[in-house]
């Protein structure tokens, strides 16, 4: 009975793959903010041996609905997200549209999943915003940007997110060393 609905749902979620973000691939195509949150996924699988005590399953579904109120009203690039207080509330409205075609579990799901990453309330949520964080200037060291491109925006970039578990600020290290490089490069 819920097979229309959810089968709708997809075809909705389909247009997340042509939100670009501002973030660059490797041969220099804008992002979409689907293949963000598939390699966020991918992310979450490499380092889940040290994610001890996280429930993957939560943590991967987390990573696909993160960002899925975009499809309906875009990407906001966090260098500008301080010109835009209302964000949060806007992508829920969003979400909430795009997920009006679910049955209410599967939708309540999605919900309860984005409200919980926006939080950052439980310890998945905490470590899916460091992983966020980690991502994203992961794919701005790889990318090939444009020349004017702020490097020295990534170095503080998600700080309170990464700097207080080990395993974050590990990677972080050596990410922000990738940045440093590509900065001097510029």
């Amino acid at each position: 009975a819920h097979l229309q609905g959810r089968l709708a749902f997809l075809q909705e979620a389909d247009r997340l793959k042509s939100v670009l973000r501002s973030a660059h691939t490797s041969t220099g195509r804008a992002e979409s903010t689907a293949e963000h949150s598939w390699r966020l996924c991918l992310m979450a699988m490499c380092f889940a041996d040290q994610l001890v005590g996280l429930d993957m399953l939560k943590v991967l579904k987390m990573c696909l609905v993160h960002d899925l109120g975009e499809a309906i009203g875009g990407d906001i690039p966090a260098i500008e997200k301080h010109q835009h207080p209302d964000k949060s509330a806007q992508e829920k409205a969003d979400l909430l549209q795009l997920t009006s075609s679910l049955d209410a579990p599967v939708r309540d799901e999605i919900m309860a999943l984005w409200q919980d990453y926006e939080d950052a309330a439980s310890p998945e949520a905490k470590a899916l915003k460091a992983l966020d964080k980690l991502e994203t200037i992961l794919q701005h060291n790889q990318g090939q940007n444009p020349p004017d491109f702020d490097y020295a925006f990534n170095l503080g970039y998600g700080r309170q997110h990464t700097d207080g578990e080990p395993l974050f600020a590990q990677i972080r290290a050596v990410l922000d060393e990738g940045t440093r490089v590509r900065w001097n490069e510029q």
